[in-house]
């Protein structure tokens, strides 16, 4: 069983900067950690839990929705086993549970998402 452990969310003024990190530990079934896509989800108060970043197993490709296109990257370090989001220009509208999540394909859909982390809060102050 893989664990996924979130961390660097808090509280951030709006156009300001997080950067959180996934660590991978455990063992898989048929597999390795290194061969699945990575994703961030988030989950607002009272809203459905929305996709915001994947990135490829290698690292060569990635996905963004388009709410956080061009303000948020996502990369990997295979050999840590963690995956990381770096946020900026943060909006008070980013506000949420950040959840890093396994996929077998770079997927958006947040039901091909498996072994999910506990999530991280980040708050966005306006």
């Amino acid at each position: 069983q893989v664990q996924l452990v979130e961390s660097g969310g808090g509280l951030v003024q709006a156009g300001g900067s997080l950067r959180l990190s996934c660590a991978a530990s455990g063992r898989t079934v048929g597999g390795t950690r290194n061969s699945y896509s990575m994703g961030w989800l988030r989950q607002a108060p009272g809203k459905e839990r929305e996709f915001v970043a994947a990135i490829s197993w290698s690292g060569t490709s990635t996905n963004f929705a388009d709410s956080v296109n061009g303000r948020f990257t996502i990369s990997r370090e295979n050999a840590k086993d963690t995956v990381y989001l770096q946020m900026n220009s943060l909006k008070p509208e980013d506000t949420g549970v950040y959840y890093c999540a396994r996929a077998r394909t770079l997927t958006v859909v947040a039901g091909a998402y498996v072994n999910w982390g506990r999530g991280t809060q980040v708050t966005v102050s306006s």
